[in-house]
């Protein structure tokens, strides 16, 4: 919902942009902005930069996306651990009438018949891999949380260093505009001395030229400025809502001694460097693999248990209600000729009704047979108990359990190679920081000389007493010092930057 809001404050700043039809100017510190000048700039924070970036970076998100199979991974592991497999299979067959030869048997049938079944099976099965699975699915949830701290680690660094770019460059086309001012008033200064004969018109020509210079570089800074603002939206994951130009950068960073100390940080960063902490956890669950491996030498036990059914139904019942009506009527006829028998041996006669067809029996024969597809013969349930004991398996256990100790053993390498690799980050920053803090202090020193020679160049060829070649090359240099002070500034809030990303915190 807060990114929601931030995109929506940006195009609500473009489109009154759009229906002011004029600038605006800031009121002063102590006045009341009007409602209307508040919502013509589309402001953007540091901390809403970040907040846009988690929830739209491309990078960031794919990495959010590997956590969810490694979640439902340990689902997995818990629910074959104590729950069976449940499975439900069914399906019908068609048989054409013909032969079939089995050994030295052959089964015919005149009639093509159709069938159906079904079959519900329960499944468990209990080893050392399925209770150690637990253990690794919970290692590698683990590995992919530290993965994703990593990435925000990286992402945020990433948003911070190029929200200070763009202020930088906002610093440099402001110095670029002043410049712009200064070489104005240069033009205007040989202008007038050139009206009263105290400057040569080539003074005139070289003050455009260097005005035209400074124009110049101001487009350029400029155009610096909404490169970089759409770098960070590119950091952000989204496409810029507005004009670029229109997006104004609302925090600022002011330049602070560093105070903290290096074994204060190399403990910190043992402790929260993500990419350390996601090796470690990485490290983690290669150890479970060895465990999960190392279980295969056990025995296993697995219990199975099922029900099922069937149904066969022929497709024209009438051939076999001919055969059951000439069966009757044979044992009819053996009755008759069992009763002549009896009868002249003096003996009662049998009753022989029971061989006589009818259409209860015709009835009969079609309601049996009319079964398909759902009315089905249950079989008898079955249950089953193993117990196996893998014994040789041409090494395939011993080629498993080399890699998973491999894997560990390299990951342990891997570790041991970051936690060095760390400390000599976090140092390298640290130093980085202190020199960009000590810069920052000489070039503003070297700003304030630039600025007074350049002052004293200016009076001097006001007077007339210096050149103007003089004035040009005060100028430069005091450009070149204000440049320098500007970059030493940004240098500075970067390389803090890189010792925040180093140590895995914020330290401001």
């Amino acid at each position: 919902m807060r990114q929601v809001l931030i995109v929506a404050g940006l195009l609500l700043g473009h489109a009154t942009i759009a229906v002011a039809q004029q600038p605006t100017t800031q009121a002063p510190p102590h006045a009341a902005a009007p409602a209307a000048a508040a919502a013509v700039t589309a402001n953007l924070s540091l901390a809403d930069a970040i907040s846009v970036a988690r929830a739209n970076n491309p990078a960031f998100r794919e990495v959010q996306n590997n956590r969810g199979p490694a979640a439902w991974g340990v689902r997995s592991a818990y629910s074959s651990l104590l729950i069976p497999n449940f499975g439900v299979s069914g399906g019908m067959t068609y048989t054409g009438p013909g032969s079939q030869t089995f050994l030295t048997q052959s089964f015919s049938q005149s009639v093509s018949t159709v069938s159906s079944f079904y079959d519900l099976s329960l499944n468990w099965q209990l080893s050392g891999q399925t209770l150690s699975q637990p253990g690794l699915a919970k290692a590698q949830l683990r590995a992919a949380d530290a993965d994703l701290a990593g990435a925000e680690n990286i992402l945020i660094t990433g948003v911070k260093e190029q929200y200070i770019t763009v202020l930088q460059a906002v610093a440099t086309a402001d110095l670029a505009r002043r410049t712009v001012e200064r070489n104005d008033e240069f033009l205007k200064l040989a202008q007038a001395r050139y009206g009263v004969g105290q400057a040569t018109l080539i003074d005139v020509r070289q003050a455009q030229v260097a005005r035209g210079q400074a124009e110049v570089a101001l487009l350029r800074a400029q155009t610096a400025i909404s490169v970089e603002k759409l770098r960070l939206f590119e950091q952000m994951g989204v496409t810029p809502p507005l004009d670029v130009r229109e997006v104004q950068l609302t925090d600022s960073f002011s330049v602070q001694p560093p105070t903290w100390q290096m074994n204060d940080l190399l403990t910190m960063a043992e402790q929260q460097n993500p990419s350390l902490k996601a090796l470690r956890a990485r490290e983690g669950a290669a150890a479970w693999g060895v465990r999960a491996a190392s279980s295969s030498y056990g025995p296993a036990l697995s219990v199975s248990a099922g029900w099922s059914g069937f149904t066969q139904q022929f497709t024209n019942v009438d051939p076999i209600i001919f055969a059951q009506q000439a069966a009757f009527a044979s044992q009819y006829t053996e009755c008759q000729d069992n009763n002549t028998i009896r009868t002249s041996s003096g003996l009662a006669p049998e009753d022989c009704s029971a061989f006589i067809w009818s259409s209860q029996n015709e009835q009969a024969v079609r309601d049996r047979n009319s079964v398909f597809p759902f009315q089905f013969t249950q079989q008898p349930f079955q249950a089953r108990l193993t117990v196996s004991w893998p014994i040789f398996n041409n090494f395939a256990r011993e080629l498993n359990l080399s890699n998973a100790r491999t894997q560990h053993n390299d990951l342990e390498e891997r570790v041991r190679a970051r936690g060095l690799a760390v400390q000599t980050d976090v140092s390298q920053a640290y130093l980085t920081l202190q020199t960009a803090f000590q810069t920052v202090a000489l070039q503003d020193t070297n700003r304030v000389a630039a600025r007074e020679q350049l002052q004293l160049a200016t009076e001097r060829y006001r007077v007339g007493s210096g050149t103007f070649f003089e004035l040009l090359d005060a100028q430069i240099a005091a450009l070149r010092a204000e440049q320098d002070a500007v970059n030493a500034t940004y240098d500075y809030h970067k390389a803090l930057a890189a010792l925040e990303a180093a140590v895995g915190r914020s330290l401001r």
